[in-house]
């Protein structure tokens, strides 16, 4: 229900802004010329736009859509892919969807096969004349085999009248299929069968689904997918029975065991140093032996068959109905698919989680009774603040105060002393009162992120500013910074890890090492490129070296400086989730990383959206510095 409400709410959206959206480019005074950076401030409209039609795409291909109007679709859909399936096998005998006959295609193989045979043992110079002699005559008898099976004159009669009967068993059941009553289903069976539907459960995703929930429901839930599953039996039963028949002739029969025999008398009578002519002989006794168990007939004995197989195959289309359409509408690239008893999503809607179980994924990862691997994606737990004072605090503070630590009495009593009252406030070995503090994997990310890059930005600022003032300072750190900066964050990572430890540590220190070397580039271009007219102006008027880099330089670099940010706020998330898939047991990274090796499918896409959110805050709230702190940029 809400998925559908949610798909017109899209559609119209979309129509709603774009007729907004030519509405007020009648209306407004666009007076801004090409290229003006002010004709592209605005238009929310476009924003909702661009954003429900990509939430409308994700409804369509991930098959929500078809889940949302048409909940029995996929149960209805898994019983006409029985039928298919079984109807696959016997429609692989006919020129339906192969080009040609199975028995031409058979014949035509092993006809080549046997003549590649021949050619080889004319060419080997490891087999005696007398051997090829023999060998050449085995496979001319095998191939002699052949019209054996084809001639519609040697065709037995109870090989016929198998034949008919499977037809004839094809006609009435296309006749009965196509029938209001097909299948005449006692009220016992019928309540029994909505009983065990009701236990199976609905169309879900298997991921995110409780138990005695399967992905595709197997049992029919409608008289329609009854029917579908009813024929699916009754065509397996058919094409069994046709699949035993063998059009084994008496003198085929006859042909085949001599030709046997003597390809055994054959082997058996070989020396040792005659192998290459026993695998020859072998070979030819496996081609025989696979026309013996191919279906090979006349060519115009299985007509009828074909007939009765197209008719049915044309019924069982016809009976789908309105079915059809929604497949082809409603599950784009793709549909559902039948393996044996059980069926599955093939295409867009199996890779592409719905975002109905995609939300209801991330609702239990966000529980923190649940979350993911007993952690929750976000929360808060509720920390003492001597804990934070004693992280801030340096434990040295007690060590220095005169005196010492107090010492235990003979009774193995240890009375306080103003030292050790210190040193348990320095490591916040006290209560004072409790705050919430933020918990989780997307918490543990967000500060892994945060601390990288605002130590990429401490050091990397002032120490590009300076490259880019001194000549000394660019020579001697310009060959450091551009060893490392070519190299990928995911060379480093092994190494950091294993020096640093799978904490935090080791994860944050990469993040700098990302984040630094692009602070000190920017910084650098920022403080190179400032114009010379400026610094003369300000010498001119007095300024000091400190007042130049102060009101001068520096904001000139800003822009430079700001981009930069952008840039490795982005190379800090891809980094950061690279180190969690090495070494992690909280973040996004790792999320991400188990989902992959379960297919949680759903689980891996709420990762990718968790962290393009994260990224893009991190990208607003830049913008909006940028847009504050250096409004000139772009108008000078």
């Amino acid at each position: 229900m809400i998925t559908g409400f949610l798909t017109f709410l899209f559609f119209f959206a979309i129509v709603g802004s774009i007729l907004y959206g030519r509405k007020l480019i009648k209306t407004e005074k666009v007076d801004a010329v090409f290229g003006n950076p002010e004709r592209s401030k605005g238009g929310i409209h476009w924003v909702i736009v661009g954003s429900s039609f990509l939430l409308l795409v994700w409804l369509y291909y991930s098959w929500d859509i078809a889940k949302s109007f048409f909940p029995k679709s996929a149960n209805e859909l898994c019983q006409v892919g029985k039928v298919n399936e079984s109807l696959l096998s016997l429609k692989y005998l006919f020129p339906i969807n192969e080009r040609q006959l199975k028995s031409t295609s058979v014949i035509e193989t092993e006809t080549e096969n046997l003549d590649n045979t021949i050619f080889y043992i004319k060419k080997s110079d490891k087999v005696n004349s007398q051997n090829k002699e023999k060998l050449i005559n085995f496979v001319t008898k095998t191939k002699s085999t052949i019209p054996l099976l084809t001639n519609e004159k040697l065709l037995n009669n109870e090989t016929k009248e198998q034949i008919r009967i499977v037809t004839e068993k094809i006609n009435n059941l296309a006749k009965d299929f196509a029938s209001i009553d097909y299948p005449n289903e006692s009220p016992e069976e019928k309540t029994k069968r909505i009983e065990a539907s009701i236990e199976e459960g609905t169309w879900s995703a298997s991921s995110t689904s409780v138990e005695n929930t399967i992905e595709i429901p197997s049992i029919p839930k409608t008289k329609r997918g009854l029917k579908f599953q009813t024929a699916a039996v009754e065509l397996n039963l058919i094409s069994d029975q046709f699949f035993e028949l063998r059009n084994h002739n008496q003198q085929y029969k006859t042909v085949l065991e001599n030709l046997k025999k003597e390809i055994k008398d054959f082997r058996s009578g070989l020396s040792p140093s005659d192998e290459i002519s026993s695998s020859f002989a072998k070979d030819i006794l496996k081609i025989a032996r696979r026309i013996e168990y191919a279906s090979i007939f006349p060519p115009k004995t299985l007509k009828d068959m074909q007939a009765s197989i197209v008719n049915f195959d044309e019924v069982q289309k016809k009976e789908q109905g309105g079915l059809r359409w929604v497949d082809i509408l409603l599950f784009p690239s793709g549909t559902i698919i039948s393996s044996g008893p059980s069926c599955s999503e093939q295409g867009s809607g199996r890779w592409l989680p719905k975002p109905s179980d995609t939300v209801n994924k991330f609702a239990l990862m966000l529980n923190p009774n649940v979350g993911f691997k007993q952690i929750p994606l976000i929360w808060y737990e509720m920390m003492d603040v001597s804990k934070i004072i004693g992280f801030l605090l340096p434990d040295w503070i007690a060590d220095i105060l005169p005196g010492e630590y107090p010492i235990h009495n003979e009774k193995g009593e240890i009375k306080p002393n103003f030292k050790s009252k210190v040193l348990n406030f320095v490591t916040g070995d006290f209560e004072l009162f409790k705050i919430p503090i933020p918990t989780g994997h997307i918490w543990d990310s967000f500060l892994r992120v945060f601390l990288g890059l605002v130590a990429g930005i401490i050091v990397g600022v002032p120490l590009g500013l300076f490259m880019g003032l001194n000549r000394f300072a660019k020579g001697f750190f310009d060959p450091l910074i551009e060893l490392y900066r070519p190299v990928p964050p995911l060379a480093w990572a092994p190494l950091v890890i294993s020096v640093l430890g799978i904490d935090n540590l080791g994860k944050v220190f990469l993040l700098f090492m990302v984040s630094l070397s692009i602070m000190i580039i920017s910084a650098r271009a920022g403080a190179s490129g400032t114009q010379l007219s400026k610094i003369h102006a300000a010498h001119s008027l007095g300024a000091s070296k400190w007042q130049i880099l102060r009101h001068v330089i520096f904001p000139n670099s800003l822009p430079e400086i700001l981009t930069g940010i952008r840039v490795a706020t982005g190379m800090c998330w891809g980094t950061l989730v690279a180190a969690e898939f090495l070494a992690g047991t909280t973040g996004v990274g790792f999320v991400e990383n188990v989902a992959k090796k379960y297919f949680q499918y759903e689980v891996i896409w709420i990762t990718i959206f968790i962290m393009g959110m994260l990224g893009l805050i991190f990208d607003i709230t830049i913008r909006k510095i940028i847009d504050k702190t250096i409004p000139w940029r772009g108008k000078g």
